[in-house]
């Protein structure tokens, strides 16, 4: 959903510099004919000196924040997918979903390097720049989201399931899941590049160019869908573990603290999603192309910010993977750090 900003501002500021120049032909004499015979005549070009009018494009700070951005989400995500390539231990299903997210992520912040590319180094004007642009960004920005929806998913199947969930059968679910969301973005990524666009009709755009406000206002609603979803799904998570903490009598302090302790990091989470997304989503729900691009900026600006912080909380956190990082960093793992196998319930 975060799109082309820059290249609609671009567009808005006019076209490139050009090059003018201005010639006017005269009738001269040839001043070394000195007879008596009719002077000969030619046209010779008489050349004004040229005036240049070059325009330079503006870069934006928000467009240079947004490109910042998307260098760090690469480099954090690209690493999540190094570790997790190269720890064969790493495959159970919660590791194959973070390496979704990761992938989803890690093609964000590529995209939003390429729409600063393609704003201020590339004529932007040309339709397939601009829709390959925006294919790439809508379809990774919505893979991050429904990776982090299966996510919660996975976690709530660890709970509700926990004596089943470790088998052949979790691991085929969960492909499958990974498969139909990628599925899914890619074909929501194509919707612009198959005609619907505002590329034609600027009165039909959306907040972000060249995506339609119907178009918009779809991604928006399905965002606001699968946000009351995973905070369903949360609930749901919270209640069982308060439920199997009300089971273990003779652990009922510590597996208090615990479950105290997860549920604030569920709503911890919960909480920075939503502060990333939901003013977005609302925005692009109630605004289009004629508010100012500024509040744009604002809202997009948060939502990428949430492919920042998505490593953190769904990766570097997990125990797992720690050792491999400190393994590949150094060689060693800290004594303080916990081998305790990780399961999907962990938050």
């Amino acid at each position: 959903m975060i799109l082309s900003l820059a290249a609609a501002a671009a567009l808005s500021s006019g076209n490139g510099g050009s090059l003018n120049s201005s010639t006017s032909w005269s009738l001269v004499e040839d001043p070394t004919n000195s007879s008596s015979e009719p002077v000969a005549r030619t046209l010779t070009p008489d050349l004004q000196p040229a005036t240049t009018a070059v325009s330079i494009q503006e870069v934006s700070p928000w467009d240079v924040a947004l490109c910042v951005t998307g260098t760090l989400i690469s480099c954090e995500n690209a690493l999540v997918i190094a570790v997790l390539f190269y720890t064969p231990t790493l495959r159970a299903p919660m590791f194959i979903l973070i390496g979704s997210l990761a992938a989803a992520d890690l093609l964000a912040g590529l995209g939003l390097i390429l729409n600063f590319v393609f704003t201020y180094l590339i004529d932007s004007s040309a339709e397939f720049v601009t829709l390959l642009s925006t294919a790439l960004l809508v379809a990774a920005f919505s893979a991050s989201v429904l990776n982090i929806l299966a996510i919660t998913v996975d976690r709530y199947l660890s709970l509700y399931n926990a004596l089943t969930y470790h088998t052949e059968r979790t691991v085929t679910f969960t492909y499958a899941m990974v498969i139909l969301i990628w599925v899914s973005c890619l074909a929501l990524g194509l919707l612009p590049a198959l005609g619907w666009n505002c590329l034609k009709d600027e009165s039909s755009c959306s907040v972000c160019w060249p995506v339609t406000k119907n178009y918009a206002v779809a991604l928006a609603v399905t965002f606001l869908l699968v946000f009351a979803t995973m905070t369903q799904l949360y609930l749901q998570i919270c209640k069982i573990a308060f439920r199997h903490a009300q089971q273990i009598a003779v652990q009922h302090q510590f597996v208090a603290i615990s479950t105290t302790k997860g549920v604030s990091t569920l709503s911890a989470i919960l909480c920075a999603f939503g502060a990333c997304w939901l003013p977005f989503a609302m925005y692009s729900i109630v605004a289009d192309s004629s508010y100012p691009v500024i509040y744009t900026y604002a809202t997009a600006l948060p939502a990428t910010c949430c492919s920042v912080i998505n490593p953190i909380i769904y990766a570097f956190r997990n125990p797992d993977i720690q050792k491999s990082l400190w393994l590949a960093c150094c060689g060693c793992v800290p004594s303080n750090l916990s081998l305790r196998p990780r399961t999907s319930s962990d938050v």
